[in-house]
């Protein structure tokens, strides 16, 4: 389930892109809080302490922010925007949320096992989806969920509806919603019909009639 962490941000009053460049320069990230009602405000986040929490498998923990060294609050890093060439994040939205609070959260899926299909006849694990959304305690959401997929054969597959959900929890995805599903193997295609033996192609001819 998910921990809770420590961050500080600082609100901040200047906005726009030379601003934001500024900020990452001095190895700080811009970003925006929102939540509960309350007015959406700016703030820099420490760069190297979001990236610890990212990178440290905890970026669904339920956080205890200080706000300019005084107020504090709990919220979720709810979306990060990172450069597409060097993966560094840009920019951070963080969501307002009490402790207890049911919210909606996108979380991954985990295939667990190997199929039997997969192990007997050759077969091909297909990951259709890749996450599903739930609704539960902000305090206990999970970084992950599992979904055992050793039971499938060829062309079985496993939906949302199959993924154990944590006490607390509701599926908010549709329950049909294929998550995985065990492929013939690739080696296996559907042979090409050849033309019959003896068949000589049809031509198509054009006559040209004789000058009247």
């Amino acid at each position: 389930m998910a921990s809770t962490d420590a961050l500080v941000i600082k609100t901040r009053t200047s906005t726009g892109t030379t601003s934001a460049r500024a900020i990452r320069h001095l190895g700080e990230i811009p970003g925006t809080l929102y939540g509960h009602g309350a007015q959406t405000i700016s703030i820099t986040l420490d760069g190297r302490a979001l990236e610890d929490l990212l990178h440290g498998g905890r970026r669904r923990s339920l956080l205890t922010i200080t706000i300019d060294g005084g107020t504090t609050d709990t919220a979720l890093v709810r979306d990060v925007q990172r450069d597409p060439i060097s993966r560094r994040v840009i920019h951070a939205d963080l969501q307002r949320v009490g402790r207890s609070e049911a919210i909606s959260s996108v979380v991954p899926i985990i295939a667990i096992g190997t199929p039997a299909g997969v192990r007997d006849f050759g077969g091909v694990l297909d990951i259709v989806a890749h996450q599903i959304e739930v609704t539960g305690p902000a305090d206990q959401i999970p970084e992950r969920l599992e979904i055992d997929v050793t039971n499938l054969g060829i062309r079985d597959h496993a939906t949302a509806g199959d993924v154990k959900l944590p006490p607390g929890f509701k599926l908010d995805t549709p329950p049909e919603t294929v998550i995985v599903s065990c492929e013939p193997p690739r080696t296996q295609v559907e042979e090409t019909p050849t033309a019959e033996a003896g068949a000589v192609p049809t031509v198509a001819e054009t006559e040209t009639g004789a000058g009247s």
